[in-house]
């Protein structure tokens, strides 16, 4: 990639504010990370060896938001259940039915406890230890990240 590309990419960048940029060409990969307080830093790695370029953003992005404090909430002891997959979380096998578990219920390994959709697909998650679930930490529908915790199992 030529020096001019690279230039029009910061400061699109730096315009539009968001957060990070990546596009590749080629063996050619371009990543821009721009912070709100800190210049645009662009990482460029071809296939023998990679090489880093700092530049100054053309403008400041404009300031975040800052994310809202949550209250602290007491631990509640036993093994997580993290989601395998990012996706939607659902409690039940279809809307309407009874939930797959609820708080006090007492699980068997391999039982199924909860469905995450994927692209249309859904996929039983099973329990991966028997106890007493302790805590479901994510709402009905909510989508959910890869490592995220679904239950807590004491």
């Amino acid at each position: 990639m030529d020096l001019r590309k690279i230039k029009s990419l910061l400061d699109l960048v730096a315009e539009s504010g968001v957060a990070e940029f990546e596009i590749c060409e080629g063996p050619d990969r371009i990543r821009v990370i721009n912070h709100p307080q800190t210049p645009v830093q662009v990482v460029q790695t071809t296939a023998p060896a990679p090489v880093a370029v700092a530049a100054a953003a053309a403008a400041p992005a404009p300031a975040a938001q800052p994310a809202a404090a949550e209250p602290a909430e007491p631990k509640v002891e036993g093994t997580p259940l993290t989601s395998p997959m990012v996706g939607t979380f659902y409690r039940a096998p279809s809307p309407g039915a009874k939930p797959f578990v609820e708080v006090g219920d007492t699980v068997k390994k391999g039982q199924t406890v909860c469905i995450i959709e994927a692209m249309k697909l859904l996929n039983e998650v099973e329990a991966e230890t028997d106890g007493v679930v302790k805590e479901i930490c994510v709402e009905n529908g909510q989508p959910v990240e890869y490592g995220q915790n679904l239950l807590i199992i004491g």
